[in-house]
């Protein structure tokens, strides 16, 4: 699959054996965590820092997946020039109808009785454009996941904007509760590829991603899923800082949850890097409330730490920090870690 995926021209890298997530960081790279672009282990055809890693080169993927069968496939989208959409069939509460599809309101006349899924999602998006949901777009690649989800996979024209990863459940860039967007800065499993939850197996007869549809195209564009400037965390109102020996206290106190964010960098999964990484920017927070630290700083350490140990997720740290961010000023902290 790995050289089916290069010779479409799309760049791969391992993923872990039996999983859904890239393959771990050698060993010198888990003990000293860095940006993958002064990572060693990329010039020198090793797989460190997952889609980072990705490459069509026949001889690295001989090596990689000769030496280790068993790795999965990862395909690093924006690269490989694919908008992959990933709707997602979990279980969980249904939001209010205007947080459904970001930025249209959905009046009270439309019955949304059963709507549960992803698939319920984009299928009124589409159904308000007047177009076919791309669930049931047969002219593409659609591949359906162990959890009962589908990707649908779509390739772009040379000449288009470069579009943004994102989550269904983003407050700031989503393009439909429950449909998640693998493109620039993400990765999708390939079809064939074996968990224990199951296959990632090939639906209908097209084989190849099809031309993304100028109507979703416009959608994309409406959500925010052209890159541009990257948003800044909203802190609200911080006092003035204090003199120095206050900023050194709250640093004193800030570094070890920041050390405990870049540590997550040891492993794709199973760190609870989330957790750490909200734990950090709420306590950052509240340090900039007491006026014990610059907003503007805090948010560049709680991003450097972030990078370092999920470069992948740069737009799901975002949001992690600026929610933290907010909800720590709420709460002013002194650095001596009272109230």
């Amino acid at each position: 699959m790995a050289r089916w995926c290069a010779a479409n021209g799309w760049p791969v890298h391992p993923l872990a054996a039996g999983r859904k997530t890239p393959a771990g960081n050698c060993p010198a790279c888990r003990e000293d965590p860095h940006r993958p672009a002064d990572c060693p282990c990329l010039p020198a055809g090793r797989w460190c820092h997952g889609f980072h890693a990705a490459t069509t080169d026949p001889e690295r993927l001989a090596a990689w997946w000769g030496a280790h069968p068993g790795l999965g496939v990862g395909v690093s989208c924006g690269p490989a020039g694919l908008v992959v959409l990933d709707i997602d069939a979990h279980s969980a509460e249904v939001p209010h109808r205007n947080r459904l599809l970001p930025g249209i309101p959905i009046h009270e006349s439309v019955n949304l009785t059963g709507l549960a899924s992803g698939f319920d999602t984009l299928a009124l998006l589409a159904a308000l454009r007047g177009e076919q949901s791309p669930a049931d777009d047969e002219a593409t690649l659609r591949v359906r996941t162990p959890s009962g989800g589908l990707h649908v996979w779509y390739r772009t024209a040379p000449d288009s904007p470069r579009y943004r990863s994102s989550v269904g459940s983003s407050p700031k860039v989503a393009l439909a509760w429950q449909v998640d967007v693998r493109a620039s800065g993400g990765y999708i499993v390939t079809p064939a590829t074996r968990t224990p939850a199951g296959t990632y197996t090939p639906v209908g007869s097209a084989r190849l991603p099809a031309l993304l549809p100028a109507w979703l195209a416009a959608e994309l564009r409406r959500t925010g899923h052209v890159p541009g400037p990257a948003p800044a965390a909203r802190v609200p109102g911080p006092r003035p800082v204090r003199p120095a020996g206050g900023v050194s206290l709250a640093l004193r106190l800030l570094e070890p949850l920041l050390a405990e964010v870049r540590a997550c960098a040891a492993a794709a999964e199973g760190t609870g890097f989330t957790e750490k990484l909200n734990r950090a920017a709420y306590t950052a927070g509240g340090l900039v409330a007491a006026g014990h630290l610059a907003g503007p700083r805090a948010q560049d350490l709680l991003i450097e730490a972030a990078d370092a140990a999920r470069p992948y997720r740069h737009r799901h740290s975002l949001t992690v920090i600026a929610s933290a961010l907010s909800a720590g000023a709420a709460r002013p902290l002194h650095p001596e870690g009272r109230p």
